[in-house]
């Protein structure tokens, strides 16, 4: 695709960015073929090959208007158009690229500027979210049976004493995940208890910073970024093999630090450093042995692949080969590369057609009557939960009950 660049851009990083992903893109479709919002809406302007058009315009000097910004807010940001992409176009940073320069040109309304500063304030602290879920759970008896469902409950899982090992890893506790289902990442740090791996959470590190990016601030992401960094990197001095991610949803943006602080001279080299030995929590486990985790428990469950595991890390089979070998069994899912929804904030911003996503996604998991469903974002199981009629739980909440 050729592009002209806009004088304000040309020269810079952001453009350089730009114009490397614009020119990768042949136009020729296929993503359409594997995009949600396309297959729901049937406009090509709700596709990633009409969103790089529009983005290509306001980047080579168009002014930005309310239906460039409405196209690409309703982008769940799922990646899948990567997967089946035949140029490998990058398309995720070219719309982080747009959406931050619609933002400018176009400031939104004070009332939804405050209600996404809202979202980030709150749901990026984890002592907030806290807060916010001690009082919804005080008064969850008294509502309705659908908001009930809404609200999630905490379940800890008793951790024996743990063990000193040679080997250490830190573990990314993260803003929401602790608050609604602090099981999960006690869950981990049980298994890898049990195949001789300490896991330590390192309290100062907190949000990852993906919030942040996809509600276009990228200031705060990479203030996030920073934050992070400057936790982890005393123990990744003293010897620590990896930053362990039991969120899918996260390990992209951690993985990317590196890209996110190539242009900050205090941090880019360790920026770097810290995205090269990040893990998804599957990344770790496939390559250990397994045997004191085995279950016999054949039970069936359904897996739901996040998009931010199978399209943006390309982790796709390595968590249902994981549940395969500890004896689970798993049944099929049809159009298993569909996004549910959750998308972050998504189902906050856009609640019809995530509604409309998850409803076809839970119609699919469901099909073959299992027993359980299992996902690996915490994102995707709170926004599941809500109208399953299976429990969800979070993969590695099986291997720890093995």
């Amino acid at each position: 695709m050729q592009t002209r660049l806009a004088d304000a851009y040309k020269n810079t990083p952001l453009g350089q960015t730009a114009d490397q992903v614009l020119r990768s893109c042949v136009h020729c479709g296929f993503c359409n073929a594997s995009c949600p919002t396309y297959q729901l809406l049937g406009d090509e302007l709700d596709g990633p090959r009409g969103r790089i058009y529009q983005i290509k315009q306001v980047l080579e000097g168009s002014p930005a208007t309310t239906g460039i910004q409405r196209h690409l807010d309703r982008c769940l940001t799922c990646r899948a158009c990567e997967t089946t992409c035949p140029s490998g176009v990058e398309y995720h940073r070219l719309l982080d690229i747009g959406r931050e320069l619609v933002e400018q040109q176009l400031p939104r309304p004070w009332l939804q500027r405050q209600y996404r500063r809202l979202l980030q304030a709150i749901f990026g602290n984890t002592r907030r979210v806290t807060l916010l879920l001690f009082f919804a759970r005080l008064l969850r008896p008294l509502l309705p049976a659908r908001l009930r469902r809404r609200i999630p409950l905490a379940r800890k899982v008793p951790l024996p004493g743990i063990a000193a090992h040679a080997r250490t890893m830190l573990l990314l506790d993260g803003c929401v995940q602790p608050a609604a289902a602090p099981q999960i990442n006690d869950s981990a740090i049980a298994v890898f208890d049990r195949l001789s791996i300490r896991l330590q959470v390192i309290p100062a590190a907190g949000c990852c910073g993906a919030l942040h990016q996809h509600l276009s601030d990228s200031a705060a992401a990479r203030q996030r970024a920073r934050i992070n960094i400057d936790a982890w990197w005393p123990r990744v001095e003293q010897g620590a093999e990896a930053i362990v991610i039991t969120a899918s949803g996260c390990a992209p943006m951690v993985k990317d630090y590196g890209h996110l602080l190539r242009e900050d001279p205090q941090y880019a080299q360790r920026a770097a450093h810290i995205g090269a030995i990040t893990r998804d929590i599957s990344e770790v486990l496939r390559d250990e042995n397994l045997d004191a985790l085995k279950t016999g428990q054949n039970r069936r469950i359904a897996f739901h692949s996040p998009c931010s595991l199978q399209h943006a890390q390309q982790l796709n089979g390595v968590v249902e080969q994981l549940l395969l070998r500890v004896g689970y069994t798993l049944v099929p899912v049809q159009d298993a590369h569909l996004c549910c929804g959750s998308a972050g904030t998504y189902s906050i911003l856009q609640p019809q057609l995530a509604n409309r996503l998850r409803t076809d996604k839970l119609r699919a998991l469901q099909e073959k009557q299992p027993e359980l469903i299992a996902t690996a974002n915490i994102g995707c199981l709170l926004h599941l939960q809500q109208e399953a009629e299976r429990p969800v739980r979070h993969w590695i909440e099986l291997l720890a009950s093995a």
